[in-house]
């Protein structure tokens, strides 16, 4: 038992670092934070397309992996 969860626990760690790691940037520097702040927060819907398919996998392997990692330390205590 405790070999499969470590495996579903190294499976989701990949798919968490590929996610992130694909994401685009959601800054542009310092300069995007003086001046175009504005259309960051009021521009482009990301929550639809690629960018919410991206930031909603991240989000359920980065959960998965903190309950992963809290299952297998309650196990080896």
């Amino acid at each position: 038992m405790q070999t499969f969860l470590m495996i579903i626990l190294a499976l989701a760690s990949v798919v968490l670092i590929i996610s992130i790691l694909m994401q685009s940037s959601n800054s542009a520097g310092l300069s995007g934070s003086i001046g175009g702040g504005a259309e960051q927060l009021f521009g482009k819907k990301k929550s639809q397309g690629y960018e919410g398919i991206l930031n909603r996998i991240s989000t359920v392997s980065a959960i998965l992996f903190i309950i992963l990692s809290l299952i297998l330390v309650m196990m080896e205590g």
